[in-house]
C-alpha cells in the first residue's frame, strides 16, 4: 500500500484539529496521540486509484483501504436514506466486536454506480507493527493455531450463524475470504448481501466449508470436528443452538489443559471539576490481586458504578448496587457450576435485584421524576476459561490484546438505540443533542434489560472497565497501545497504569469523576494428550430442556409446561371416578361401533381418539380459551392480518407497535399494523410482568408503510391473525428485510 503521496492527517483534539504527518505518533502541536480511522470500502470502487482523495478527506491506501485525515470531523452523511444494504449492519450492532459497521458511503462518481459504503471496525490491523494491513483469513492460519483456538474460532462463528440469518446474510459465513482473524478473535470483512432469489443458507453448507479444515486440524479434536460436520452436513445437528453446546462441550473439555491466574486492579477519583465521588468500585478502590484457576466467582469480580442523581444521591445507589451484587456473587461461589447459563442468568438476577433495592429506595423517599437516584453498571466475571461482562448504562468495557483495542459493550443511549433500531449511522445519530441521554439504568427503570457477555479466552489480554469520565472524547482509543498494551509485554505493572488512566481522564477531560477497573488475564495451554470423544458432537437437547424449565418455572410459569403435566394428573385420578370412567368407555364403545357402520367417517372417529403426544414439552394445550387463536406462534412465523369483516379497520389500528416491549406512556408508537398486512415475529421477549410481546416485521404491506416494525403483546395479535399464503414473505426492497441485490464487491481471489 505504499505510496508516493505526502499523507497528513488533522489531530483528533477538537480543540487543536492541527495538521500532521502520517509517521507522527503524537500530536506536534498537543501532544494527542494520533488517531488513525483505516476504513473498507465495499462498492463501485473502480471510481478511485491509490492516492486519490475521496471527498477531501478519504485517502485510498490500496485495494478498497482508505484512511479517513481528518478522524475528528464527523462524516457527510447526513442523508436520512438508509438503504437496505446499510441496515443489515444497523441491527447487528450488538455483534461489532465481529462484524463491521458503516461509518459512511462516498456518492459514486457515475449516476448508474451505486454509493460506496465505509466500514470501520473491518478486518483491518490498527496497531503500529501492521496498521492498515487486512487481516489474515481464517483457513491460512488455521494449521498454526492451538485445539483451543480453533474450537474457539468455530465457536464464534457458530454464534454469528443466527442472528447473520435473522438478516439474511449468513452467507456471510460461507465466504472463506470473508472470514478473518486477529489472534484469537474472529472477524467479517464486510457482509454478504444476495438478490431475494437466492436460497437461504444452510448448517449443512456450513458443515461442508468447515470439512475442509479438518486435514490441518489439530489431532486432539480432528475426529470430533469429523463428527461434527458428519452431524451438520446430514442435518443431526440442525439448529445453530445444538451446534454451540456442542463446541461449548468441547471447548469445556479442551480447556482442562489451560491453566491461568488473574490480576484486577480498581481506583476511582473525583475529578477536578466535581465537588463529590458518585462513582464507585469493587474491589475497593487501590486494591490489587491476582487469583488463579480454581478461585471463587467473586474473587475474580471487578465492578465499576457510575452514580446518577447529583446531591439527590447518585453516590447512594452506586455504593447501593455493589453492595448488593457482591452479596449475590458471594452466594454464587458456594456453589459454582459448569453450566454456562445459569451464570449468566444468575448475573441478570443479581442485577435485577440491585435495581429491586435501588428503586424501592427511591420509593421509600418518595423521589420521583428526575430526583430518583441510580447508577450505571459494567462488570466482569472470570470463570474457568471464560470472561462474562454485565453492563448497563454507559459505563464501558473494552477488550485489549497485542493487535488491538476493542470496546465491547454498547452504551444503552439514545444513539445507540437509533443504531439497533435500523434508524441511523452511529457517526450521525451521536451528532443529536440528546444522543447521550441513557434509556436504562440501575434504580431508574422498572424493565430493565441488562446484557451479559461472554468471551473465551485463549489468549493473554487485558480488559478494561471504565466510567465515561475516562471513555468520553476517545481517550481510551487514543492511549491504549502506549498506557494498556505494555502490560501484555511486561514492561508495566497493573497498578500503575490503574494510577496512569485515572491521571489522563483529570488532565485531558477533567469534567467528571472517573473510575477504573483492569483485569489482566494471563494463560498457559498444553495441547491434550487424549483425543476429544466423538460423542461430544451430538447434543441431547431433551434433558436441557426439562432442566431450564424446572428452574425457570417458579419464576416465569411458560404454557408448554402444562400439556406435560396436566394430562398426567389427569390420568392418575381417572380410576377413582368409577362413574365417569363407565360413561367414557360407553361412549368410546359406540363411537368404535359406529365407526364400522361408517368406514369413510374416520376423521369423525379421530377427534375422540385419546391425542398421542411424540413430544409432551413442545405440544400445545388442549385447552383453547375463546380469545386465543389456534395458530402457533413462534420466532419466524409468518402471519396475515385478518381482512375478514369479523375484524374491522378500526380493530386492527387500535393495535398499534411500540419502539420497546413495555407499558409506559413513554414507550413511543412507531405506527400501526393494517388490514391484508403480511407480518413475521422477528423476537419474542417476557417482560418483569410476565406480558409476553413480540417483535413484528411487516414483509408485504396493503398500506403506505415503509420500514414498519415495532414490539405488540401477544394477547393484543392472536385475535386478529391468521395463516399468511405461501411464499408471501419476500419482504419487498423498500422494508426492513429487504432482500439486497447484487451490488456487493466481489472479492478478489
Amino acid at each position: 500500500m505504499q505510496n508516493d503521496v505526502a499523507i497528513t492527517i488533522q489531530c483528533s483534539n477538537e480543540a487543536c484539529k492541527a495538521t500532521n504527518n502520517d509517521t507522527d505518533k503524537y500530536c506536534q502541536q498537543c501532544g494527542t496521540p494520533i488517531n488513525k480511522r483505516y476504513l473498507w470500502a465495499v462498492g463501485a470502487g473502480s471510481d478511485y486509484k491509490v492516492g486519490d482523495m475521496a471527498q477531501s478527506r478519504y485517502l485510498l491506501l490500496g485495494d478498497r483501504i482508505f484512511l479517513d485525515t481528518l478522524p475528528s470531523n464527523p462524516p457527510d452523511s447526513r442523508s436520512t436514506d438508509i438503504s437496505h444494504d446499510i441496515k443489515p449492519y444497523l441491527r447487528l450492532v450488538s455483534y461489532r466486536l465481529q462484524i463491521p459497521q458503516v461509518y459512511a458511503w462516498l456518492l459514486p462518481q457515475e449516476p448508474e454506480k451505486t454509493k460506496i459504503l465505509l466500514l470501520e471496525n473491518a478486518a483491518i490491523y490498527s496497531d503500529a507493527e501492521r496498521a492498515g494491513q487486512l487481516m489474515p483469513q481464517l483457513s491460512a492460519v488455521w494449521q498454526d493455531a492451538t485445539s483451543l483456538r480453533q474450537l474457539h474460532w468455530l465457536w464464534q462463528i457458530a454464534g454469528l450463524w443466527q442472528p447473520l440469518s435473522s438478516e439474511g446474510v449468513a452467507s456471510s459465513l460461507l465466504n472463506s475470504q470473508l472470514i478473518r482473524v486477529e489472534q484469537s478473535i474472529v472477524h467479517l470483512l464486510q457482509l454478504q448481501l444476495v438478490d431475494g432469489e437466492t436460497k437461504s443458507p444452510t448448517l449443512s453448507q456450513l458443515g461442508e466449508l468447515w470439512h475442509q479444515l479438518i486435514p490441518e486440524a489439530k489431532p486432539a479434536i480432528s475426529e470430533y470436528l469429523e463428527r461434527v460436520c458428519y452431524g451438520l452436513i446430514t442435518g443431526e445437528i440442525s439448529h445453530p443452538d445444538d451446534l454451540i453446546t456442542s463446541l461449548e462441550k468441547a471447548i469445556a473439555e479442551c480447556g482442562r489443559s489451560l491453566s491461568y491466574k488473574i490480576t484486577n486492579s480498581t481506583l476511582t477519583d473525583q475529578g477536578p471539576s466535581r465537588q463529590r465521588n458518585e462513582d464507585a468500585c469493587f474491589p475497593a478502590s487501590g486494591t490489587t490481586k491476582t487469583n488463579e484457576k480454581a478461585a471463587p466467582i467473586v474473587s475474580t469480580l471487578t465492578i465499576v458504578c457510575d452514580g446518577i442523581g447529583g446531591h439527590e444521591g447518585g453516590n447512594v445507589a452506586s455504593n447501593l448496587a455493589i453492595e448488593t451484587i457482591v452479596q449475590q456473587a458471594e452466594q454464587l461461589s458456594l456453589a459454582p457450576t459448569s453450566d454456562d447459563h445459569p451464570l449468566i442468568g444468575a448475573l441478570e438476577q443479581a442485577t435485577h435485584v440491585a435495581n429491586d433495592r435501588i428503586s424501592d429506595r427511591n420509593d421509600s423517599e418518595y423521589r420521583t421524576g428526575r430526583q430518583r437516584m441510580g447508577t450505571t453498571l459494567v462488570m466482569a466475571v472470570a470463570y474457568q476459561q471464560q470472561m462474562y461482562i454485565t453492563h448497563v448504562g454507559d459505563s464501558r468495557a473494552y477488550l485489549i490484546t497485542r493487535t488491538g483495542c476493542h470496546q465491547v459493550t454498547l452504551d444503552d443511549d439514545v444513539a445507540a438505540r437509533e443504531v439497533r433500531l435500523g434508524y441511523s449511522l452511529y457517526s450521525t445519530a451521536v451528532l443529536a443533542p440528546s444522543s447521550g441521554s441513557l434509556i436504562q439504568a440501575l434504580g431508574m427503570n422498572l424493565a430493565l434489560h441488562p446484557t451479559v457477555n461472554r468471551f473465551i479466552l485463549d489468549e493473554d489480554c487485558v480488559f478494561l472497565l471504565c466510567s465515561d469520565g475516562l471513555s468520553d472524547y476517545d481517550r481510551v482509543e487514543q492511549y491504549w497501545d502506549t498506557e494498556i498494551l505494555p502490560i501484555l509485554e511486561g514492561k508495566f505493572q497493573v497498578t500503575n497504569v490503574t494510577a496512569r488512566l485515572i491521571e489522563i481522564a483529570n488532565t485531558r477531560n477533567g469534567h467528571d469523576n472517573v473510575t477504573v477497573g483492569i483485569i489482566h488475564y494471563q494463560s498457559n495451554f498444553v495441547e491434550p494428550s487424549d483425543h476429544l470423544s466423538p460423542s461430544l458432537a451430538l447434543v441431547d437437547s431433551n434433558p436441557v430442556q426439562e432442566e431450564a424449565i424446572t428452574e425457570e418455572t417458579p419464576e416465569t410459569p411458560e404454557p408448554i409446561v402444562e400439556p406435560a403435566t396436566i394430562p398426567t394428573e389427569i390420568l392418575a385420578i381417572a380410576p377413582k371416578k368409577s362413574a365417569s370412567t363407565k360413561i367414557i368407555l360407553g361412549l368410546t364403545l359406540l363411537l368404535g361401533l359406529g365407526g364400522l357402520a361408517y368406514l369413510f367417517m374416520k376423521p369423525v372417529y379421530n377427534l375422540f381418539k385419546p391425542e398421542v403426544r411424540s413430544n409432551p414439552l413442545t405440544t400445545k394445550t388442549d385447552k383453547i380459551s375463546p380469545t386465543e387463536t389456534a395458530l402457533e406462534i413462534d420466532l419466524k412465523s409468518v402471519f396475515q392480518i385478518k381482512t375478514s369483516t369479523a375484524v374491522t379497520v378500526d380493530q386492527v389500528n387500535n393495535l398499534p407497535l411500540r419502539q420497546e416491549p413495555e407499558t409506559t406512556a413513554s414507550n413511543a408508537l412507531v405506527g400501526a399494523i393494517s388490514p391484508g398486512n403480511i407480518v413475521q415475529v422477528a423476537d419474542r421477549k417476557i417482560t418483569l410482568d410476565r406480558q409476553k410481546w413480540l417483535l413484528l416485521k411487516v414483509c408485504a404491506s396493503t398500506t403506505q408503510v415503509d420500514d414498519l416494525s415495532g414490539w405488540i403483546p401477544e394477547t393484543e395479535l392472536v385475535a386478529v391473525i391468521e395463516k399468511a399464503p405461501a411464499n408471501t414473505c419476500f419482504v419487498s426492497s423498500n422494508t426492513q428485510q429487504s432482500p439486497a441485490n447484487n451490488s456487493s464487491v466481489e472479492l478478489p481471489n
